[in-house]
């Protein structure tokens, strides 16, 4: 059967990726695969419909000489298509391997100056200590231009079961280059005391037994649920849309359209987190590198939980599994990587009359699509809803355990702390959701829409009038734009070419939460790299290779690449295929509730028709909990 040209790589075309690299003669002893993902066909070839060439993309690190090499293999012709020699003097760095973080530990404890750092701070047993490596940055620092570097900080584990992050040995890091396998600088900054007091959450030594007072939720479909799914193709009520699977970005919605009467009207064609960012606050000379890019540093589709029933997932549920390729180029499965299931939302709608002392009330419900990713310290769980009146939402769930580090005596501006002698340094954790938009068709425009407040005049002489302004963003050096939630600022993506029965364009509206962005100075090392969280909104033309706001080589990048390159070229953005980069988050003070394991913390953003609809489209939901009976009185 011929594949959807969107349908996620399978286990059995990465072998074949791997068996056609092998027999062009590309693999050595010591390549490896940091990346394997699925070429997606333009969109454009897509929409077109007819016959496509099923492709593989693959980034071929040797280990040995640190050459990097890209490949794009045609799974329908059996060959290589592409070839292309990377320099990671100028490009930068594929995402860190999890074979490294073994190496690196290897390699840092048989530094002996790393090794005397730890004996002078008075722990003899350097098999207590947990190396734990991490993305090197960029500081235009020439010794480090052109190799492949992880940076090491340290933890003590006193038994094999407890987790290290309760007691960090601070002040101390380790620069590597894990080409060479060898340590190029030991930082040793200032000797503060390793915290005692441990950590281990599930310890009911430490913390107490569980309660016992929380009774059973039992949620159940007995008619099972209301979706239906063929492949990775979901329809839900009005929805229809593709669950795809990215090992860099993780979970990807493609194709998302609502059925209006007898029409399929297209509303995003891509949603997925393009790049997320972990910037800490701590300028100290140990830790001023911390800044994290989970997505492309370290492959967050790649880090997916597999989901347990009862736990992460509730209720009537379908899962889809994912397939990723590991360092040697062949295929792992995730199981249930990706949950979907319908909750109950509350109240729709609701209306009593008192005219005609009619009373109605209607439950909203939406489908969930989910998944969970742990990358190092912290887990972060991505859920996109679809509701019953076309909106669409995306709710980050970032959970975990915080980075920790040593807390001074004398207290410090960049941190707090969480337990005694323990601090946490102060951070963000700001996404980037990349929409490539498709409301109602291709020629789609973005319109900044806010309140305005209204002088008295003779116009308005009581001064209760207030109204909107409507500012249309043309170019893409118009479209870098911040949040402000005074004024209610949103952004209304609009159809240029078609209106609703009022005449007004059918649009959608993205409504941002309106945090922090990037609080780094502009000056930064990290700001230049990541220049695409220095504001909530971008808007560029649609093209193929625009995938990641970061850009495509983000670790070890020295900025430049990304939204800066690709709005260099100002192009028109009015009556375009246009494509959002929304940047939202959180700004993360931590407090003494966020140990040892940190609640839930959220952020995300909304979607709304606005003018999409000539009416209110749930006017066909039936009252009762999914039933055409009436809602039965207490």
């Amino acid at each position: 059967m011929t594949k959807h040209p969107l349908e996620p790589l399978s286990s059995e075309e990465i072998v074949r990726n791997r068996e056609i690299l092998q027999g062009a003669g590309l693999l050595r002893e010591f390549t490896r695969f940091p990346l394997v993902q699925l070429e997606e066909p333009a969109k454009a070839v897509v929409l077109a419909g007819g016959d496509f060439d099923r492709r593989a993309r693959s980034v071929l690190l040797d280990t040995k000489t640190g050459e990097l090499t890209t490949t794009v293999v045609s799974l329908t012709g059996d060959q290589v298509v592409q070839r292309h020699t990377v320099d990671p003097v100028e490009q930068g760095q594929p995402p860190v391997m999890l074979t490294e973080y073994e190496l690196v530990e290897k390699i840092v404890r048989a530094d002996e100056t790393w090794r005397q750092a730890i004996r002078d701070r008075g722990i003899e047993d350097v098999g207590e200590v947990r190396v734990c490596p991490l993305s090197a940055g960029w500081f235009g620092v020439a010794e480090e231009s052109g190799r492949r570097m992880l940076r090491a900080l340290a933890f003590v584990q006193n038994d094999p079961d407890e987790l290290p992050w309760a007691h960090p040995v601070d002040g101390l890091v380790a620069y590597v280059d894990v080409i060479e396998q060898r340590v190029l600088e030991v930082v040793d900054d200032r000797h503060l005391p390793v915290p005692a007091e441990g950590g281990n959450y599930p310890d009911q030594e430490l913390f107490g037994p569980q309660r016992d007072t929380l009774k059973p939720i039992e949620i159940t479909q007995p008619d099972g649920p209301s979706f239906a799914v063929d492949g990775h193709e979901v329809r839900w009520e009005n929805w229809r849309f593709r669950v795809g699977f990215d090992p860099r970005e993780g979970l990807v919605l493609h194709q998302l359209s609502f059925r209006d009467g007898d029409r399929e009207r297209p509303v995003v064609y891509r949603a997925s987190v393009g790049e997320m960012l972990v910037n800490y606050g701590d300028p100290t000379p140990a830790r001023f590198w911390q800044n994290y890019f989970d997505s492309g540093e370290y492959s967050l589709g790649k880090l997916a939980n597999e989901l347990v029933l009862g736990c992460d997932c509730l209720g009537e549920i379908h899962y889809f599994d994912a397939v990723v390729a590991q360092e040697d180029g062949a295929p792992r499965t995730l199981r249930n990587a990706v949950c979907m299931h319908e909750e109950d939302f509350g109240v729709l709608w609701k209306h009593t009359d008192v005219f005609t002392g009619s009373a109605e009330t209607r439950r909203q419900r939406r489908l969930v699509i989910s998944f969970f990713s742990s990358v190092g310290n912290y887990d972060y769980g991505f859920y996109w809803y679809l509701y019953l009146d076309g909106t669409i939402q995306l709710e980050v769930k970032a959970t975990g355990i915080v980075f920790t580090s040593a807390y001074p005596a004398e207290g410090s501006r960049w941190a707090n702390e969480l337990a005694p002698g323990l601090g946490a340094p102060f951070h963000q954790h700001l996404f980037s959701a990349r929409l490539d938009m498709m409301v109602d068709g291709t020629s789609n425009a973005v319109d900044e829409v806010q309140a305005k407040r209204e002088p008295i005049s003779a116009e308005n002489p009581h001064g209760n009038a207030f109204t909107r302004s409507v500012t249309r963003l043309a170019r893409e050096s118009d479209a870098g734009r911040e949040a402000d939630p005074a004024s209610g600022r949103v952004w209304h993506v609009v159809n240029t070419e078609r209106t609703n029965r009022l005449g007004q364009p059918v649009g959608y509206a993205l409504h941002p939460q309106g945090y922090p962005v990037l609080l780094a100075d502009p000056g930064s090392s990290i700001a230049k790299r990541a220049e695409f969280a220095t504001k909530h909104l971008w808007v560029t033309r649609y093209a193929a290779d625009e995938r990641y706001p970061a850009g495509e080589w983000v670790n070890q990048s020295h900025g430049g690449a990304g939204i800066p390159a690709f709005t260099a070229g100002d192009r028109s953005i009015d009556g375009e295929d246009i494509v959002l980069w929304h940047t939202f988050g959180l700004t993360h003070f931590p407090r003494a509730e966020d140990w040892p394991v940190m609640p839930v913390d959220l952020c995300g953003f909304t979607l709304k028709p606005v003018g999409f609809f000539d009416r209110n489209p749930t006017l066909d939901v039936p009252p009762g909990n999914g039933t055409a009976s009436h809602c039965r009185e207490s």
